[in-house]
């Protein structure tokens, strides 16, 4: 059996898909299952993915929160990876993962940085680096964990527990589960489990655009509950 199950979430990602399954062959770590949940492609998607996944298609095109669930209704490993269709795994990140699980049995899921995929400005740079490693260790010392949909893993006994992500929430789904997931126990930061992003939605909405959307979803889904329902595809 393997020890993580990597799930994938994907829709027309062409271009990008061949990111987190090439990386996942170069990984330092190598008892793993890959998962790619494609959203019903128009394009090569699953042509590409199924070289070196096992692929299952969810035709409802329920966001990203139903088909990680999706994902892991099948899924044999112990411990669940998540990570998205434009998005490389650094080459240790099970490695990681897999020690702090096993260093610590209090440990439920652990996130690590997300870093830009593609070369990009200063600006952008620190962007990431700010919210997904200064922000994030900051929110763990509140006890208010913000786990990366693209980047974490959990146990998935606990993922199980908790029903998943919330399928109602098209976006915040995956801080929306942090919030829950820290209720069973700790979340770690690990911060040598890397990934690689693509830049493609910051530069289509620009840096200010992008920060506004996301401070604003935060506030809405703190206060109302009801964090945002659209979210722009950009491919």
């Amino acid at each position: 059996m393997p020890k993580f199950s990597v799930i994938i979430p994907a829709l027309n990602e062409e271009k990008y898909i061949k990111y987190p399954l090439e990386g996942l062959q170069e990984q330092t770590f190598s008892n793993f299952e890959v998962i790619v949940v494609d959203g019903n492609s128009t394009d090569r998607t699953r042509e590409i993915a199924k070289k070196y996944a096992k692929v299952i298609i969810d035709k409802s095109r329920g966001g990203a929160g139903k088909a990680r669930n999706k994902g892991a209704s099948i899924a044999r490993g112990s411990y669940l990876v998540f990570i998205d269709a434009d998005t490389k795994p650094s080459k240790n990140l099970l490695a990681e993962y897999l020690a702090a699980f096993e260093n610590n049995k209090e440990v439920v899921a652990a996130t690590g940085p997300v870093l830009p995929l593609e070369k990009t400005g200063k600006k952008v740079r620190a962007g990431f680096k700010f919210v997904s490693i200064y922000f994030a260790k900051i929110m763990l010392l509140l006890h208010r964990p913000t786990i990366n949909g693209m980047n974490f893993a959990v146990r998935k006994s606990v993922f199980d527990e908790l029903h998943g992500f919330n399928e109602n929430f098209v976006t915040y789904e995956d801080w929306d589960l942090s919030h829950r997931l820290s209720k069973k126990g700790k979340v770690a930061y690990v911060k040598n489990a890397v990934v690689y992003t693509s830049t493609r939605r910051v530069k289509a909405w620009g840096i200010l655009g992008f920060a506004a959307y996301h401070i604003g979803n935060m506030l809405r889904y703190h206060l109302l509950k009801k964090p945002k329902s659209n979210y722009e595809q950009i491919r």
